[in-house]
């Protein structure tokens, strides 16, 4: 079978290795796949694995041979699922690699946003500690987070986990659902965020959920609340944050994802005050991105094998 991994370098930018698609057939791995060579790229494979390069019906039509597309993601809206199925090409994702390190990702931001490690490391390496006259010094308000409510909006597998450190925290969290729905022991979505100190974003991106954080919910809000999103960039509007932060209604917003990746020079939140932002590296430790090289070489191992449906991770 050939293999052609599309771009490689976003999982493996050289401190792992593809031998578990090396042992499944011929691969060829490339770091980048521009948008005018992936028909050039995936000619002849019978199996792709791309994590942002896009499969449209118009690529799709382009490439005969194509069996298979293994998304080595969570996310899988760059490919076609319609038009795969009419052509008969499985395609599968990594659905949970990721839970314990965009957790981890998730309580960093609340944790700088609280704490202000990186502001405060800044000044002491710039000398301010050894030139100070008492012996500590605060540049910008300190929070404690023990006792406040945080909303965790989205209870899948992420949402629980960041749901545990947080009560650890000594927080108090008012559970969203996954879907927004209401269901008896968990909050509504409109209900939870009135009453949080911090809300945390982990539900997917759908119709219902893009700009779910708009200027509409922010003044329902408490001032001063803190907001973090690791989940999707579209979850909020980005316009409707920068002035919220601007005005002081959000004290600090954190995020690993934005709107539009790599972020643009014109992205408001760039000069909007109180903001944390990462280059959407949640999933990025090493043992992770290890973990979603295996089990995406798994699916197509067990693939290759005949098996369908939930037992590859199959979404079409």
């Amino acid at each position: 079978m050939n293999i052609v991994i599309m771009d490689g370098s976003a999982a493996n930018p050289g401190d792992l290795n593809w031998k578990p698609f090396e042992k499944l057939g011929n691969v060829t791995a490339y770091d980048i796949t521009p948008a005018d060579k992936i028909i050039e790229h995936a000619a002849g494979a019978a199996a792709v694995i791309t994590n942002k390069t896009p499969f449209t019906e118009e690529i799709l039509d382009k490439l005969p041979d194509l069996k298979y597309i293994g998304v080595i993601a969570t996310g899988f809206n760059v490919v076609d699922l319609e038009a795969c199925r009419k052509r008969g090409i499985a395609v599968t994702n990594v659905p949970e690699y990721g839970t314990f390190a965009t957790a981890q990702m998730t309580i960093a931001l609340l944790l700088e946003l609280a704490d202000k490690v990186g502001l405060h490391n800044e000044s002491v390496k710039n000398g301010d500690w050894v030139r100070s006259e008492q012996f500590c010094y605060w540049l910008s308000p300190l929070t404690e987070l023990a006792g406040k409510n945080i909303a965790v909006v989205g209870m899948g597998k992420i949402g629980t986990r960041v749901a545990i450190i947080a009560e650890a925290l000594g927080m108090n969290v008012l559970p969203v659902p996954h879907t927004l729905k209401d269901p008896a022991k968990e909050y509504a979505f409109e209900d939870a965020v009135k009453k949080a100190d911090v809300v945390t974003l982990h539900c997917p991106l759908t119709e219902e959920t893009r700009n779910l954080i708009n200027k509409d919910v922010l003044e329902t809000m408490k001032d001063g609340v803190f907001i973090i999103n690791a989940a999707r960039g579209p979850l909020v509007n980005e316009e409707d944050m920068a002035g919220a932060l601007r005005s002081g209604k959000v004290a600090g917003f954190g995020c690993d994802v934005v709107s539009f990746e790599p972020m643009k020079a014109d992205n408001p939140l760039l000069t909007a005050p109180n903001t944390v932002i990462t280059p959407h590296i949640a999933w990025a430790p090493l043992e992770t991105r290890a973990r979603l090289i295996e089990t995406a070489a798994n699916n197509l191992k067990l693939f290759i094998e005949g098996k369908t449906g939930k037992d590859i991770n199959q979404v079409n």
